[in-house]
């Protein structure tokens, strides 16, 4: 299979193309290095452009790409309410570049990186896919509308596609050669370790006062790799016939905060200064995802589902990062 993978120099697309690489698929990654590392792809061609040029993707899509797969957004909730143009401009009116783009020069199976912020306020727990879908921030909008686009252009043009839809992606590549590389960094897990490593100084709780076990937020992680073991069977599942879906993406059990720091002081066997912080507004208390549909379909199952894999991974990683700073 030959294969466009936009966004492929972050986190989520550098794990990706690696796994693409395994399975022997011919790549070629398109990226503009806004937050992304070029170092961080490893394999196949490399192209430093972006979505927003019209000229170069009909240039690309021209040369008989047989999919694309796209995690080329932007992810900070905050950011998105500041500054919400940013985000339709990007994660929406340019995604609509590429389908048009595929459309124009008949490449016709597409894989979506969508989000669990499409849900917005959970009404139950855990979260299948058919919640009703509320964003309340403008980045889970702009993701929601790419998702409502690719229905239309099915229907329209025959484009299939699957939307992935994460909770909290963790963990690095277990071989050692990939992590999380965010600037800022807002994640949980690398902020606990960055601490544990001596980095920073401390790691803040916002709130401690939820009606969970220990009073602090319940989140569902899933490890780089399973995440990317969904994208893959996804693909197959459109290589061979299979009809546009959405898939929820989780372990299918929540891990508070409280839980990862004990968690992480347990593997790299360093202590981790907490402060206590207020509430953040927009903040669930839970964040549980239902993934039976991926299971049941994809035949999809996370590899590593133990928060011990997750954060020893990322610790490794964290380790190696701190060696270079």
């Amino acid at each position: 299979m030959k294969i466009l993978v936009i966004g492929g120099a972050g986190y989520i697309g550098s794990h990706m193309i690696k796994m693409l690489h395994k399975f022997n698929c011919n790549v070629t990654t398109l990226d503009n290095l806004s937050s992304g590392y070029r170092d961080s792809v490893l394999f196949g061609e490399f192209i430093h452009g972006d979505i927003a040029n019209i000229n170069l993707l009909d240039s690309l899509l021209s040369q008989g790409f047989d999919a694309v797969m796209h995690f080329a957004s932007f992810i900070q909730v905050g950011e998105s309410v500041e500054n919400p143009g940013k985000y339709y401009l990007n994660n929406f009116s340019n995604t609509l570049n590429v389908l048009n783009a595929m459309k124009r020069h008949g490449v016709m199976k597409f894989i979506f990186s969508s989000t669990a912020a499409t849900f917005g306020e959970p009404q139950y727990i855990p979260i299948d896919e058919i919640h009703p879908q509320q964003p309340i921030n403008p980045y889970g909008r702009s993701k929601l509308m790419v998702e409502q686009a690719l229905a239309d252009y099915d229907r329209a043009y025959g484009i299939k596609s699957v939307s992935l839809r994460y909770f909290n992606a963790a963990g690095a590549d277990p071989e050692g050669l990939l992590g999380e590389r965010h600037d800022p960094e807002t994640h949980l897990i690398p902020l606990v370790l960055q601490v544990a490593s001596g980095h920073r100084s401390h790691i803040t709780v916002y709130g401690d006062d939820y009606n969970t076990p220990d009073g602090t937020c319940i989140r569902d992680y899933i490890h780089i790799q399973d995440l990317c073991s969904a994208h893959w069977l996804a693909l197959k599942s459109l290589f061979s016939g299979g009809e546009s879906r959405a898939y929820n993406l989780g372990n299918g059990s929540g891990f508070s905060v409280r839980q990862v720091i004990d968690c992480a002081m347990q593997v790299t066997e360093k202590s981790i200064v907490v402060l206590k912080g207020l509430r953040r507004n927009g903040d669930p208390e839970r964040l549980i995802a239902d993934s039976a549909l991926a299971k049941a379909e994809l035949g999809w199952m996370p590899e590593y589902a133990d928060l011990n894999a997750i954060i020893a991974h990322a610790w490794h990683w964290e380790q190696k990062s701190n060696q270079s700073r």
